[in-house]
């Protein structure tokens, strides 16, 4: 058993310091956990005895972005526990054989970390280069000394220059830079804002820095089209500076690269300026560990079935290695580099395509290698039978500003025009205290969109809405992402809710969900227990649990709780689309042929 010493906590986490002192108050000693090579975020917060959200919190102070469903390997749970004031251990039936290329999965010494290559981003507005740029950079320094080319798009390649590699995520978009945090994947080291000298900070541009913000990643400007006449860095730097960036020549400390990416200017500048920046964050990674990183995106091929293209971030990932990714799992069968090459193994930092996975992850999911195979097996059936706990963060507010796990309320307001954006905002400023302080992580006209849900997931944000339009798909990836969302017409209503979070008193809202529907085809009475109305399901299902609306000739006549559901002769807990069964309703028993049967629940929002 190897046991790990308990860290000492930063100021930001002085909730889980009192823990500690209070133990070395009283003289016991820390408790000890047994933690596994791979643990999901829920199961973590069991063996502690500790709230999934206090857990989800100390991650995301540790610079994490985790939900309760997540897989943590070892060395991450580890940091979490102590923090909370345990010691651990790690089982030794988890270890590695000897003659393995990883040999151990312990926490790294000093001296088992390695240099690693940077991982870029480059984001900004939608025509201002950022393509152009990659395309530069991708013709003249990739890794192909032979071909001086790619002969295999991956989404993700290296580079080399002054013989060391960077790596760069081909998805230049702020919206695929936010998806993977979204999902737990703090993938980028550092991102490069591009901004066209001849144009300015436009409104993607300013999207790309507020998901730049909410990161906490370093950024560089990039100021790009410096051969267009119009061209204007000043402008651009005095832009930068209204939204408290100040670039070096301004006295500040971001730096700022002038290039022309068609004539191929200034890109050598730039490439040397982004090893500058990894060598001040001295990004290391340990290479002896199982492996663990982020699928970056993914694909069925018809001959070669479900491939992953992710990036390896610690350890170092094998042909043959069990690896698990949410419910996914299977044994690797081929590693390709980014040129399309067999490769036997992947490093940290390495982008590398993954055959062999069961079936086709999203972009932004975490995969782990695992020891063996009854281990990937484990991890797969706890994240299915894990339930998310979807807990709003506004009526939670109070709690977790009173307990120390948060400091603000994020918000992210949207409304209907820029005029209101002022007076909403100006309201929400006279709510705030000392103890309970609101923060705006964005706010501007125009609808709820997509990019709004993600932001607001990798920020821990609420999305308020003040007349303002929830697009379809915003309210679908709201839901898979357990994104709150509220919208309001009155701006009374929503600063008064606010100030009931900020208190602890704002109630849980519930909408109605229509479960199924079904239309009755024959009745039998069945004396004094009532009359059965025998249906055939049309849309949906029928649970036992839900409220049926009976309802002829359009109008509503009844609502009643279902006092017996079959299907056929035998009890049922649910009859689905296409299926025949018999309810008894409570309180209604005058059915007719015809009448249609709608199955109600009620949904706490956010779901």
């Amino acid at each position: 058993m190897v046991k790990k010493t308990v860290q000492e906590t930063t100021d930001s986490t002085k909730s889980n310091e009192n823990i500690s002192v209070n133990q070395a108050a009283s003289g016991a000693e820390p408790p000890a956990l047994e933690i596994p090579n791979a643990i999901i975020v829920g199961n973590l917060a069991g063996i502690m005895q500790i709230g999934p959200i206090d857990v989800i919190k100390q991650l995301m102070r540790l610079g994490h972005m985790y939900t309760i469903n997540d897989v943590l390997d070892f060395e991450l749970a580890a940091e979490v526990a102590e923090s909370f004031g345990f010691d651990v251990y790690e089982p030794e039936e988890i270890k590695l054989d000897a003659t393995s290329i990883v040999p151990s999965n312990d926490s790294p010494d000093s001296k088992d970390l390695i240099i690693r290559p940077p991982v870029i981003t480059i984001l900004g507005h939608v025509d201002h280069g950022k393509t152009t740029i990659l395309d530069a950079i991708r013709n003249t320094k990739v890794v192909d000394a032979e071909a001086g080319g790619i002969t295999q798009h991956i989404g993700a390649y290296q580079v080399v220059h002054n013989d060391k590699l960077i790596t760069f995520i081909d998805t230049p978009g702020h919206e695929a830079f936010t998806a993977m945090r979204v999902r737990g994947a703090q993938v980028t080291d550092i991102a490069v804002l591009v901004v066209a000298a001849d144009d300015g900070l436009m409104p993607q541009t300013h999207e790309a820095i507020d998901h730049i913000t909410a990161a906490g990643v370093p950024m560089l400007v990039c100021i790009n089209k410096m051969d267009k006449p119009e061209a204007d860095p000043e402008k651009i730097k005095r832009q930068l500076s209204e939204r408290d960036l100040l670039v070096e020549d301004w006295g500040g400390d971001i730096i700022c690269v002038p290039v022309s990416a068609t004539k191929k200017d200034g890109i050598p500048a730039l490439l040397e300026n982004l090893q500058l920046l990894a060598e001040m964050a001295e990004l290391k990674g340990n290479p002896d560990k199982l492996a663990t990183g982020v699928v970056v995106e993914a694909s069925v091929d018809k001959r070669r079935g479900p491939v992953a293209t992710a990036l390896v971030q610690t350890g170092t990932l094998k042909v043959g290695d069990y690896i698990t990714i949410r419910d996914l799992r299977g044994r690797v069968k081929a590693l390709l580099n980014d040129q399309g090459t067999k490769i036997d193994h992947a490093g940290p930092s390495t982008p590398v395509e993954i055959l062999g996975i069961s079936g086709l992850p999203e972009a932004g999911d975490i995969f782990n290698v695992s020891p063996d195979e009854k281990t990937a097996k484990q991890i797969t059936l706890e994240y299915q039978q894990t339930v998310a706990n979807h807990t709003s963060k506004l009526e939670d507010a109070y709690t977790r500003i009173e307990s120390g796990l948060a400091k603000y309320i994020n918000l992210i307001i949207k409304t209907d025009v820029q005029g209101s954006v002022d007076a909403v905002l100006s309201m929400l400023n006279s709510l705030s205290s000392e103890q309970s302080k609101i923060k705006i992580v964005r706010a501007s006209a125009g609808g709820i969109t997509e990019n709004d849900v993600m932001l607001a997931s990798a920020s821990d944000s609420v999305i308020i809405g003040f007349n303002s339009e929830l697009q379809p798909g915003a309210s679908v990836l709201a839901t898979q992402e357990g994104v709150e969302i509220r919208t309001y017409k009155i701006i009374y209503d929503l600063t008064d809710d606010i100030a009931k979070a900020l208190h602890g008193l704002l109630e849980p809202v519930f909408k109605d969900v229509v479960e199924g529907e079904a239309a009755v085809r024959e009745t039998f009475d069945i004396g004094s227990k009532g009359t059965i109305a025998g249906f055939y399901v049309n849309k949906g299902k029928i649970t036992r649990e839900a409220t049926l609306h009976v309802i002829r000739n359009g109008e509503l006549l009844h609502e009643g709780a279902i006092i017996s559901l079959k299907h056929f002769k035998n009890d049922a807990r649910e009859v689905s689309n296409g299926n025949e069964g018999g309810v008894l309703i409570n309180g209604f028993n005058e059915f007719e042929e015809g009448d249609i049967l709608e199955a109600h629940r009620s949904e706490q929002v956010p779901t």
